[in-house]
């Protein structure tokens, strides 16, 4: 039974998490990403010291990591809560402002410069009635993805520590630079982290259990053709933009890409077109919930870069596939376990769980394939990346209490 009187400090914490600017980058080579990040993350190891996590320290990527001892005399498997610092490249986290919304009461959320949160837009804000929801004036984006998680699991170690009679084993924590640009497990260390299982606290609405991502992989594809003086090129010139722009016409304009796909549907998706008239690179990123259909994603693509090839003769091709992630619900159901704890701590919590897939990746993708499964758990945050974003004060504090409950009834089940 959770201590009714308990007053929760996720939400103070949040408030302070917000002001710094942790906002990652895609086009650095560095690790982490931006420098900037290390700033919060440095400043989270003596807030765990105070809170009693003696071990806390920062190692030399920017991990932060902890340990609170186990308080049983019970073999428990040790566990582990990872979030993220960084916020997302897509928009400014610099001068966060936070406006407390207090006891909404339906309708749209209008922030100060006249963005709105529409109702309409925003179905989750219907079973928040009554709640003080967190947002911004309209310019940064919040920053609940992630720093809501990082306040959540700061808060769950300040209640156990301050309640010794809720049992629980050893308990590891760690926060991690560069998780919005695809880097956050790039140094981690797992042996050093020490779990055996973990949860990432990352997601979304209240009661959201993520055991299932898609399969990744990128694609890149080079067209080489022949640059020749323009004035002199008739008959010479092959150009390879208008090779990129031929193959991009062969794509399918009614299936395959994101904007025509949704559910459990992969897609195909250029991202980025890169070139002149010697050499053109198109970036592509191959998702699919299913491992063998990226493979076949792949060979249609291929196929395509043939025919464009046999189009413009005398010309070349590069074709680079590169794996990024895969599936983790594919070491998941070897260890349900982990699922079966966290939909029991919902159950008491009285929380209806919302068991998704999700239409992208998690740290706990790669994590899971290197050792540690982790499946990933609600935080509270809507609207990830944009202004819009916005996170309830009662999810945060209910987060908090999920993450307290799951460390009591891995014990309990040892």
């Amino acid at each position: 039974m959770f201590d009714n009187n308990y007053e929760f400090t996720c939400v103070d914490r949040f408030l302070k998490y917000v002001k710094y600017d942790t906002q990652s980058d895609e086009e650095s080579t560095t690790f982490p990403s931006d420098p900037k990040q290390l700033e919060l993350s440095k400043d989270l190891v003596p807030e765990l010291k105070e809170i009693g996590l003696t071990d806390a320290h920062m190692d030399e990527y920017g991990y932060v990591m902890a340990t609170l001892p186990g308080n049983t005399e019970k073999d428990v498997p040790v566990i582990g809560f990872i979030s993220h610092v960084d916020t997302s490249p897509a928009v400014s986290g610099k001068d966060v402002k936070p406006k407390i919304n207090k006891n909404y009461q339906g309708g749209d959320i209008v922030l100060e410069n006249g963005v709105a949160i529409k109702a309409d837009e925003n179905p989750e804000l219907k079973d928040m009635i009554g709640f003080d929801i967190i947002t911004t004036d309209g310019t940064t984006l919040l920053g609940a993805d992630d720093k809501a998680g990082i306040a959540e699991i700061m808060d769950a170690m300040n209640y156990l520590v301050k309640h010794p009679e809720v049992k629980h084993g050893t308990i590891k924590i760690c926060f991690t630079p560069d998780e919005e640009v695809g880097r956050g497990t790039e140094k981690f260390d797992v042996k050093k982290f020490g779990a055996k299982y973990a949860y990432t606290i990352d997601g979304g609405t209240r009661g959201e259990i993520e055991t299932e991502t898609f399969s990744a992989d990128a694609v890149n594809i080079t067209f080489i053709g022949k640059n020749v003086h323009p004035g002199y090129a008739k008959g010479k010139m092959i150009n390879s933009v208008k090779m990129a722009s031929y193959f991009m016409e062969l794509l399918p304009k009614d299936r395959l890409s994101p904007e025509t796909t949704e559910g459990r549907e992969g897609y195909v998706h250029c991202t980025s077109i890169n070139g002149n008239e010697e050499k053109t690179i198109l970036k592509f990123i191959i998702r699919d919930f299913v491992d063998e259909k990226l493979k076949e994603f792949e060979d249609f693509l291929k196929e395509l870069v043939d025919r464009t090839v046999e189009n413009f003769p005398g010309s070349n091709s590069e074709f680079e596939v590169i794996e990024q992630y895969r599936n983790m619900k594919n070491v998941l159901v070897e260890h349900p376990e982990i699922e079966n704890n966290a939909l029991e701590a919902l159950k008491r919590l009285d929380i209806t769980p919302i068991q998704s897939a999700i239409r992208g990746g998690t740290d706990g993708s790669k994590l899971s394939f290197m050792g540690l499964p982790t499946p990933n758990l609600f935080a509270g945050g809507h609207n990830f990346h944009a202004i819009t974003e916005y996170v309830a004060i009662q999810d945060m504090e209910m987060a908090t209490k999920t993450i307290v409950e799951l460390c009591q009834i891995w014990e309990e089940k040892a």
